[in-house]
């Protein structure tokens, strides 16, 4: 097991050192033990690395930003080991982290198999409302999801101790990590990418997998150029776990069969160009001859500086902080009378103001709801407490931020804003099972 320092990952290695490496991922809000059922035959014929996520399983609290610095964690560990190419099997956002690997360090990777996967899990609004959720009430209504989505009526019914065990897992991961994590998968999208994965890969999901089912592996088959689909009967999510024997069986067979051994071409640099390339040196003793002198050329005159258009990357700040369904919904609802105003607030509020570096999202959300609540704008107030939630206020700091107001801008105006917030906020951080 690991000693694990800053930008590296808490793992455990199994099996003959000298054997080839397979890589394990777990799910989100699991740990390694995830994969105890799979390490006994894989150790067999692998030296398998098992990885926690951070703020799981005990290992430290320092959250990612993105599926992408997970991976460069991952890589940045198995560096520290030794291990330049290895197989690799993740389940979830270990998926993702598998999938990013195969786009982006294809010449690490062997073999690969995608467990309860998605090109994009769930959707971005999906995702953030999990961390509003675990923000505001910690882990535990993750934690009574967890089963139903999980397990399979069935297998819940008849391992109680699996099933609590899983939900035990849940709870003692550190909350900032769960939702940084949340926000990684918010973010993630290889959609358009999979015809570049050019390692061999296994989809492998759980028949009744509620959460990245069926249908979203076929699309992963559909997008992969060497993919096959395997679909587990009798398993949900954690198929791993519930399915144990058939998940090794499937494992075993792909790894075996479908093992790269040559390793990718390394790029090779541009040659140098004339104008790069060093001048001959003289012969000893020569005199250089002499090179005429130019007359220095006027400087060209520049074109004016102009400024890039701000709209694309203010609808992307506008769908981070109000959520895709509300851009969707107010785009969408747009008409020759009122598009041009939606341009306007997507370029210049979200664009112009909104990406500027002087004030953080939270306080600029601090700022927005006193504004909206001291003018009365309530219904503009309603979906700017939920972009506040998302941008990581807290329902106690929302509220004392409108305690600020009734003081500076009058208690009418806060009581309404009370109600309204109240009603957004029981919404927000209440998953529906």
């Amino acid at each position: 097991m690991s000693e694990t320092t800053a930008r590296r990952l808490q793992y455990r290695s199994d099996g003959p050192e000298d054997a080839p490496v397979l890589v394990l991922g777990p799910s989100l809000g699991t740990t390694w033990h995830m994969w105890d059922r799979q390490t006994p035959e894989l150790t067999a014929r692998w030296r398998v690395v098992r990885f926690d996520l951070p703020g799981h399983g005990g290992a430290p609290a320092e959250p990612v930003s993105s599926v992408g610095e997970l991976a460069d964690r991952l890589l940045a560990t198995l560096d520290d080991l030794g291990v330049a190419r290895f197989g690799y099997a993740g389940s979830d956002l270990g998926a993702a982290v598998g999938a990013d690997l195969a786009l982006r360090a294809p010449q690490r990777l062997a073999s690969l198999a995608l467990v309860a996967a998605s090109p994009r899990f769930a959707t971005a609004d999906e995702y953030r409302q999990r961390g509003v959720v675990v923000r505001a009430n910690g882990l535990e209504p993750m934690a009574r999801l967890a089963p139903g989505q999980w397990f399979t009526q069935t297998f819940a019914a008849a391992q109680p101790a699996i099933v609590d065990w899983a939900v035990q897992m849940v709870r003692t991961t550190h909350a900032g990590c769960y939702i940084a994590a949340c926000e990684a998968l918010a973010a993630f999208d290889v959609r358009a990418d999979l015809g570049r994965i050019g390692v061999p890969t296994l989809v492998l999901v759980g028949a009744d997998d509620r959460v990245t089912g069926p249908a979203e592996a076929r699309t992963l088959v559909a997008g992969i150029p060497d993919a096959r689909l395997a679909v587990v009967p009798g398993a949900a999510h954690l198929a791993p776990v519930e399915q144990p024997a058939a998940v090794t069986d499937l494992l075993v067979r792909h790894f075996s069969s479908a093992w790269h051994d040559t390793l990718a071409a390394v790029p090779v640099p541009p040659q140098a160009t004339a104008a790069s390339t060093p001048a001959p040196a003289a012969a000893p003793g020569a005199v250089p001859a002499a090179q005429p002198v130019a007359a220095p050329a006027a400087a060209p005159e520049q074109p004016p500086a102009h400024r890039p258009d701000p709209y694309d990357e203010g609808l992307r700040v506008r769908r981070e902080v109000l959520g895709d369904a509300h851009v969707d919904r107010a785009l969408a609802a747009a008409d020759d009378f009122t598009g041009d105003f939606q341009e306007l607030v997507t370029r210049y509020a979200w664009g112009e103001v909104w990406t500027r570096d002087g004030l953080d999202r939270r306080t600029r959300s601090c700022v927005t709801l006193t504004a909206l609540a001291a003018r009365g704008h309530l219904d503009e107030l309603a979906f700017h407490t939920r972009a506040a939630l998302r941008n990581g206020l807290t329902p106690a700091e929302i509220r004392e931020v409108l305690l600020q107001t009734a003081v500076y801008c009058g208690v009418p105006a806060a009581n309404s804003a009370f109600r309204v917030a109240a009603r957004v906020i029981a919404e927000e951080t209440t998953l529906e099972p």
